[in-house]
């Protein structure tokens, strides 16, 4: 299947493939179209960029979508280069997203959490390599459309605005005053409202029994925020972490909050979630509720630790990692 915006619609239409994953698909587009094939029973994403009267040619394992190479433009070429100087590191990092969503699918105790969490960590390290090597490419290409697309790639999704808005700096020329930066843009300033150091958002919350919830009630103490799901074996992971944490901690000056971003009634789905000590939030408005919003929360779990000064002091910190930061800060 592919898909593209036509005239602000999004546009769908099938691509038949042959028994050796051979296909031809024709389009008449008046100017740049970015095209979305989905690959593997929807399970991976390839993204072409065209325009009117290009021939393009795609080629690639369906299997690990970031190797996947497209030539007949500037900035297919581009990407496509970026990509053949990192195979290496794209190839593990693609590898490692398949472990894990194979992994995903079988919720059964002869997992292994400390090999999962091991592939998690090799995954952030891999990003961050990527991240590396997608900066000095715009740094050194910082007038090309194909900068655009790697800020948007490895920067949009990073917990570390200050990197999204000192890459944007770098660009150039044209590419600046197109509708692609503007919307990086408006991204970077969002997320720079939430980022470490600033001063946490204000939220108004209904835990499981309706009682409000305020953010100002946390001044003081330090907060440990915490975005789940009902369901997936890491927020479960998760939240028995945070439990422990929690028995270690100093209650008179450190809470913890647990939002379900994905839960519209109460109880939720697992028996275990029922016995969490301290305040539950069942946010009705899932993904598309305010505080997701404001706390730019891509993913779960995902954990936030909020100062006694409200300020926030580590984004996306790992729930094992909770007590030595706060006993850490609590040195300083």
């Amino acid at each position: 299947m592919v898909t593209w915006l036509s005239a602000d619609t999004l546009a769908i239409d099938t691509i038949n493939v042959d028994t050796k994953g051979k296909f031809n698909y024709r389009n008449q587009i008046d100017t740049l179209t970015t095209f979305s094939l989905y690959l593997n029973n929807y399970e991976s994403v390839a993204v072409v960029f065209a325009d009117k009267g290009q021939s393009l040619k795609v080629k690639g394992d369906a299997l690990l979508p970031d190797l996947i190479e497209v030539t007949g433009n500037e900035i297919n070429n581009d990407l496509t280069l970026f990509k053949t100087q990192n195979r290496e590191l794209l190839a593990q990092r693609g590898q490692l997203l398949l472990n894990l969503s194979r992994e995903s699918h079988v919720d059964t105790i002869l997992n292994k959490p400390m090999s999962r969490h091991d592939e998690i960590a090799r995954l952030q390290l891999l990003n961050h390599e990527l991240i590396s090597q997608a900066e000095e490419f715009i740094e050194k290409n910082p007038g090309k459309f194909s900068s655009l697309i790697l800020i948007n790639n490895f920067f949009i999704n990073s917990d570390n605005p200050q990197a999204l808005e000192r890459v944007l700096g770098y660009l150039q020329g044209d590419v600046t005053n197109t509708q692609y930066a503007a919307r990086l843009r408006s991204y970077s300033e969002r997320i720079n409202r939430s980022g470490e150091g600033v001063q946490m958002p204000y939220f108004i919350l209904k835990d499981k029994e309706g009682n409000s919830i305020y953010s100002h009630q946390f001044k003081g103490k330090y907060l440990l925020l915490s975005f789940v799901s009902t369901a997936g074996i890491e927020s479960r992971e998760t939240i028995d972490l945070l439990k422990e944490a929690y028995r270690e901690v100093n209650r008179d000056s450190v809470e913890f909050l647990t939002v379900y971003i994905d839960s519209d009634i109460y109880p939720v789905e697992y028996v275990e979630n029922d016995s969490i000590p301290w305040s539950v939030v069942p946010e009705k408005r899932s993904w598309g509720s305010d505080i997701v919003d404001a706390y730019n929360v891509q993913y779960i779990p995902f954990n936030i630790l909020i100062a006694p000064d409200g300020n926030i002091k580590v984004r996306n910190i790992p729930a094992q990692g909770v007590v030595n930061a706060i006993r850490n800060s609590t040195e300083d």
